[in-house]
């Protein structure tokens, strides 16, 4: 079939006024590199021809309507890559604008709180709790022993209560009064005092007999490093243990669950303890006195006839350092000054020489180790100048005494200059017979 089949008829003639040409040309005499440029100029009018015929042709050329197309082959999803089934993405349900198939009806479904049109107020009643982790046991350490060591400065175990209600203590409830009695053992006798009443107090409120049972059950197996620190934490622990069977922070059957199966000496000697100061106020419902009554709240009184012993004690053996530590235990740091009054008292009713200078050398000591301020001293003295005149009626040279004191003690810096001078003994006035009744000034 010739090329010129399916041209119209000026293409036709034009190629075939062209090939005619070429014939003559190729007739002609042509030199090798004439001929092959001829080839190629040839070859490049073809393929010319054939793009030209081609594009014209796809242009001109129509679908007949009556020509049968597949059905669905113009919406035809079908990958162009190859992969896919060619089936609607997402079932037809998908799209822009879309709601979902035809015909589909959706159920109820819960809200999702991670939807962006997550609407929380249209929820219903939202309750707010505050959630608190429970402590783990280095927590515990750093919450629970400050709360501990301001509990011993102020006493109020109402306080300590609210605070431990404010903590998730969790698994770790035994932990607050094994601490609270570590801190007590390592304190004075007042400490251990607030301890056990710390611990009556919190059984039923914030722990249970169990939990202070476990705490005791710890602290009876570390006994042996406990000693390290504090040589008497054997019997302190068992009076510990004996205060709170009394106040029933520990069950009665506490003694009991360890009888025959001790095998460390130190936590025997703990649990005798208990045993025999529980056998012998056992019809006392609380060991009251089993740390001594603490200095705060002892009556005057008290505290009067204690230091009056301290001082009669101190003239017999002459040791500072034992009357110092008798006033330490004393715990009363405010009434100090009484000390100071029943000193000076006590020199002045004796009037012995040995008496004033050994009450001298108790105060300097008392006034250099800080145990005694210049507050409580200069209060005691001036306490004993305002009763000096009823003083005087009983001891007829309390005047001459106590010049001499004072002058002492100034010596000795124990008092300063201005409480000497105040003191009514000096510059006070001596009336003398004399005659007719002169008055002499000394």
């Amino acid at each position: 079939m010739s090329a010129s089949a399916g041209m119209g008829p000026g293409e036709a003639e034009a190629l075939d006024g062209e090939e005619m040409s070429e014939e003559e040309e190729v007739s002609r005499d042509w030199t090798p590199q004439e001929k092959a440029l001829h080839e190629a100029r040839v070859k490049a009018k073809a393929k010319y021809r054939v793009r030209r015929t081609s594009s014209r042709d796809s242009e001109s050329s129509e679908t007949p309507a009556d020509i049968p197309t597949p059905q669905g082959k113009g919406h035809d999803r079908k990958s162009r890559m190859g992969k896919g089934r060619g089936l609607p993405k997402k079932g037809g349900a998908g799209g822009k604008g879309v709601w979902g198939a035809p015909g589909q009806v959706y159920s109820y479904q819960e809200p999702d709180a991670h939807d962006p049109n997550y609407d929380e107020s249209a929820q219903g009643d939202t309750v707010y709790q505050k959630v608190v982790p429970e402590l783990d046991e280095a927590g515990l350490q750093t919450a629970v022993q400050p709360m501990v060591q301001e509990y011993f400065e102020h006493g109020d175990t109402g306080e300590v209560v609210a605070l431990l209600n404010e903590l998730n203590l969790g698994s770790q409830s035994p932990g607050v009064p094994r601490l609270a009695v570590s801190l007590a053992l390592e304190g004075k006798a007042s400490h251990r005092e607030l301890a056990s009443r710390l611990l009556s107090d919190l059984a039923g409120k914030v722990l249970s007999e169990e939990d202070i049972a476990r705490a005791f059950d710890r602290m009876l197996s570390d006994l042996p490093d406990l000693i390290l620190d504090t040589p008497e934490a054997p019997q302190m622990l068992g009076q510990f243990i004996a205060r709170a069977v009394a106040d029933h922070a520990l069950p009665l059957d506490f003694l009991a669950r360890y009888k025959g199966r001790v095998d460390c000496e130190h936590a025997r000697a703990a649990l005798d303890r208990a045993a025999v100061l529980l056998r012998i106020k056992r019809e006392i419902i609380r060991l009251d006195n089993v740390w001594g009554v603490g200095g705060g709240q002892r009556p005057v009184k008290h505290l009067i006839k204690e230091m009056n012993l301290l001082l009669q004690e101190f003239l017999i053996s002459g040791q500072v350092s034992e009357a110092e530590r008798c006033l330490r235990e004393l715990e009363v740091p405010h009434f100090h000054h009484e000390l100071v009054y029943e000193a000076v008292v006590l020199v002045l009713e004796g009037s012995a020489e040995g008496h004033v200078l050994m009450a001298v050398k108790l105060l300097k000591s008392l006034w250099e180790s800080g145990l005694i301020t210049l507050d409580q001293m200069n209060r005691g003295f001036r306490r004993v100048y305002e009763e000096l005149p009823d003083l005087s009626l009983d001891v007829p040279h309390a005047h001459s005494v106590m010049e001499k004191l004072v002058d002492l003690c100034y010596k000795e810096g124990v008092i300063t200059q201005q409480l000497r001078d105040q003191c009514p003994a000096r510059g006070r006035k001596r009336f003398v017979s004399e005659g007719d009744g002169g008055c002499i000034k000394e």
